[in-house]
């Protein structure tokens, strides 16, 4: 089978995809074939060696895939052989053939495109968990989605609004980022690269609210962007940390937790993942309904074939990637 494979960690640029043994499934495994893979900043990570969790050399990156069921291990059940599936891993996925737990499978909708449900994947579920399980999302909240043009940013975007939010507000550099946000279902737009950006977003934050401020920041970004969204938090606010696409990891000022009662969290999604399965089964479930029901739509910004992976990573790398970036690999 075709995979993009890594012999030993290095810069993505210097990976190729090569000719390699398919796999075969243990006991509680599957083999999905391949459709559609998602590409992840993550994935640049893990193929330099620098991300938390270093696969054993050699291996395949990606970390979600939707395909078709083709070869079930001993042990599994409630899966068979030509069902279509998403899969969640902590790596392969960026190949023809994906050996993983069955129950880190999830049965697709009928009719669902694959490429719309690899989509749906990590980025969406880690979205997902941000709102509902770390910031406590409910009905009538406002929120300020920072990075909202990239892959998580559009899935915060558009999950608050599914789900109850009164007021979502995206955070962006760049007018085709702001367009992407707005397509994603943003009431308001404001500018992550302004001047004074630390004063400015606070009162532009609370020109929207009322003087309240936003009820929930969702940061995948980090820098100085993190430190102006957290004075625009509202009393009892709630940030939720995922990443730091600036490249620049913040430092939390712990008087503004004090003065105003705030609240700053993580999100490791893998961890729901290990320890929490049945609601990981949840959370896709419901993001599937959502997708059916047309109240969600991933926007795939590129469509790459699998040997162009590098120029899907690059984007990513480059800050310069809207909305989701999808390996067509079956």
């Amino acid at each position: 089978m075709k995979a993009v494979w890594v012999s030993e960690f290095a810069p993505f640029e210097q990976i190729k995809v090569n000719e390699v043994a398919a796999p075969t499934a243990g006991e509680g495994e599957v083999i999905v074939d391949v459709m559609a893979a998602e590409a992840n900043y993550p994935d640049i990570l893990v193929i330099e060696g620098k991300y938390q969790i270093k696969p054993a050399l050699p291996f395949s990156p990606g970390k979600c895939a939707s395909g078709i069921v083709s070869a079930i291990g001993l042990g599994v059940k409630g899966l068979t052989p030509g069902q279509h599936v998403v899969a969640q891993t902590e790596y392969g996925a960026y190949a023809e053939k994906l050996r993983v737990r069955a129950d880190s499978c999830f049965a697709m909708p009928d009719g669902m495109p694959f490429d719309k449900a690899a989509a749906l994947g990590l980025v969406y579920q880690t979205a997902w968990f941000a709102l509902m399980d770390r910031a406590g999302l409910k009905p009538g909240d406002s929120v300020l989605v920072l990075g909202a043009s990239g892959g998580i940013g559009v899935a915060s975007v558009q999950l608050a609004k599914a789900l109850g939010a009164r007021t979502v507000i995206a955070g962006v550099i760049g007018e085709g980022n702001e367009a992407i946000a707005r397509q994603a279902g943003a009431d308001h737009v404001l500018d992550l690269g302004q001047a004074d950006l630390r004063d400015r977003l606070r009162e532009q934050v609370g020109d929207i609210t009322g003087g309240q401020g936003v009820d929930i920041v969702i940061d995948p970004v980090g820098g100085e962007a993190n430190a102006a969204s957290l004075r625009a938090l509202a009393w009892c606010g709630r940030m939720v940390i995922i990443g730091f696409a600036s490249g620049t990891i913040p430092t939390i000022k712990a008087n503004y937790l004090l003065v105003k009662n705030i609240a700053v969290c993580g999100l490791q999604w893998s961890d729901y993942r290990d320890r929490r399965p049945s609601r990981v089964v949840e959370a896709q479930r419901e993001i599937f309904s959502l997708f059916m029901a047309g109240k969600i739509d991933p926007i795939i910004s590129r469509l790459l074939p699998l040997e162009a992976f590098a120029d899907g990573l690059a984007l990513l790398r480059d800050g310069r990637a809207q909305g989701k970036i999808i390996l067509k690999i079956g």
